[in-house]
């Protein structure tokens, strides 16, 4: 029934998911926000809420412009459960606005493989990423994805090279110059951490435990035949599916270094994990095992929310 529903790209699957994501929204708001009910309140949570659905439908356009699954919805409708599986995440708008950006990167970097354009899309993604890491340090770390596209779609012209360095430099030589003219000082505009933590015993309780282990479970299971089926790919799409791998190595390390473990940090391996697992259930042809695999994904959100 449900693989059924989400196994083609359809409208009414927009629906489901936008509806999912603004119950859990407004439900977590209720349970754990904490926020002043006001005009500046309502204005912040709305926009929120629609980084939050942005996000999904990036996914789906990156996804869609590069045959990373076949035409099935299943990539959003994980990415949805993924967000209400860590209810945290909507109540860190800096992370959510992080995570946007690096998705508007994502999609400039694997768009390189047209050979079309490419120093603007290496300016581009530098740039998201830059301001992506204004909002969270660590998301500067998807730098690493740019380095990557360099070897695996472009020449080695050093004025490739060059153009990512210089989206960085110009987003910090703005930052710094508006914190000077408002607060006359130099990093007051820099809202952000270059702290790191080693200290997991956040997650020793019962909603992390249960939430942590089956989505690694999921995640590494998914992975193994991911990497395996790279080489069956179409030669023009490959480089896509290595970048998606290379994104969700990326986001673990980032999530490992996280100086604050509340499970927000998880956000980062969101839009690759659903590739990768999207790309798995493709491969299942037993629909109960198919049925059974989503019902999991889907009950475990639930499961979290109510404990």
């Amino acid at each position: 029934m449900i693989a059924s529903i989400f196994s083609k790209s359809k409208p009414i699957n927009f629906l489901i998911v936008f509806l999912i994501t603004f119950s859990t929204f407004i439900l977590i708001k209720i349970k754990m926000g904490n926020g002043q009910l006001n005009t500046a309140y309502f204005f912040k949570q709305t926009l929120v809420f629609f980084i939050c659905y942005g996000s999904i439908l990036v996914l789906n356009f990156i996804i869609g412009r590069n045959s990373l699954t076949q035409k099935n919805s299943y990539a959003i409708l994980l990415y949805t459960l993924f967000l209400v599986t860590f209810p945290q995440i909507m109540l860190n708008s800096y992370i959510v606005f992080a995570n946007f950006f690096v998705l508007l990167a994502l999609r400039r970097i694997i768009s390189l493989r047209s050979q079309t354009n490419i120093k603007k899309k290496l300016f581009d993604a530098s740039f998201w990423i830059a301001i992506a890491s204004l909002f969270y340090f660590w998301a500067i770390l998807f730098f690493v994805l740019i380095l990557a596209s360099l070897i695996l779609y472009t020449e080695n012209k050093i004025k490739n090279w060059i153009i990512p360095f210089v989206g960085l430099a110009i987003v910090f030589i703005i930052t710094i110059s508006y914190s000077i003219i408002v607060y006359d000082t130099f990093f007051e505009a820099i809202n952000t951490s270059i702290d790191f933590s080693l200290n997991y015993s956040s997650y020793n309780n019962l909603q992390f435990l249960i939430a942590i282990t089956i989505f690694i479970s999921f995640g590494l299971w998914s992975s193994v035949f991911y990497v395996i089926n790279i080489k069956k790919k179409k030669k023009r799409f490959k480089y896509a599916f290595v970048t998606i791998f290379i994104a969700l190595v990326v986001a673990c390390l980032i999530t490992f270094i996280s100086p604050k473990k509340d499970g927000s940090e998880f956000i980062f391996m969101f839009a690759p994990l659903a590739i990768i697992i999207a790309n798995y259930i493709e491969t299942i042809e037993d629909k109960w095992f198919k049925e059974l695999f989503l019902l999991v994904l889907i009950a475990l959100p639930v499961l979290v929310l109510v404990l």
